[in-house]
């Protein structure tokens, strides 16, 4: 079986970038499951519009994070909609779930949304007991996990823990891909970031000029993304054994458009 993640989608330019690129890597890769974390779709959160757009270019799961609740328009779909994730080990109060469960080519897959809480100052409960929580709860066969997560070590930590009870284990938040792919020795397939999709000439995203004069101390403002010019689609391809619901393959993927 294949999984394709797909990293935080970044402004309309991620959700036009993702609408082209996605078709294409489906036809190629032939992914029998296919997740996508848009929690920066509309730069901080996600419209239900932006969601059906997401779906529409075949994704079978959106994940979230930390700007989960920016968009109040999300709320009634977290409710109604399986497929769209919150992190976890958000407090039960909050709208939505983190843990889904779906059947594709006769194969149950988990899908689990977690956030970290190292460098985040986000009030979250454990993502290590939430995880331990739902995998041991369901009856999936195969289990994938998106912890999105700003530390490093934090997100390294999970992969440790998460060895032989998930078979995918990938990290969101940080827009960055990092070249450490692997497997672990019990089957866990694990990179620390997906990377983004958005605008390829801008700073995680974000217009470069406005990151740049808010380094140098200008004033604050609301985030906005390129509208036009080159865009990247970056992910991961997992492929897990049916039998063992073990990965035996990780490929970084990495696409690229233009959206005029």
């Amino acid at each position: 079986m294949k999984i394709l993640a797909i990293g935080d989608l970044c402004g309309e330019i991620g959700v036009a970038a993702l609408t082209a690129s996605l078709p294409v890597l489906i036809e190629e890769l032939k992914p029998d499951l296919v997740v996508v974390n848009a929690e920066n779709a509309d730069v901080v959160g996600l419209r239900p519009v932006q969601a059906d757009a997401v779906f529409t270019a075949g994704a079978d799961i959106i994940t979230l994070g930390n700007h989960t609740f920016h968009r109040s328009q999300i709320v009634s779909l977290l409710d109604s909609d399986r497929r769209v994730l919150r992190p976890a080990n958000f407090t039960d109060r909050a709208p939505g779930r983190g843990y889904t469960q779906l059947t594709k080519n006769g194969v149950r897959f988990g899908v689990l949304n977690l956030i970290g809480r190292c460098q985040l100052d986000f009030n979250a409960d454990s993502p290590f007991i939430a995880a331990e929580r739902h995998i041991t709860g369901g009856d999936a066969d195969i289990v994938v996990v998106d912890f999105h997560a700003e530390a490093t070590s934090e997100k390294a930590a999970m992969a440790y823990f998460l060895d032989g009870k998930a078979a995918v284990l990938y990290g969101t938040h940080t827009h960055v891909q990092t070249s450490d792919e692997r497997v672990f020795p019990q089957g866990l397939g694990f990179i620390t970031d997906l990377g983004m999709t958005g605008a390829y000439d801008s700073v995680l995203g974000v217009q470069w000029q406005q990151s740049l004069q808010r380094f140098l101390g200008g004033v604050p403002e609301r985030y906005e993304t390129p509208r036009k010019g080159v865009v990247v689609t970056e992910g991961a391809l997992f492929t897990v054994d049916e039998k063992t619901a073990g990965c035996t393959a990780i490929e970084r993927v990495r696409y690229f458009g233009e959206v005029e």
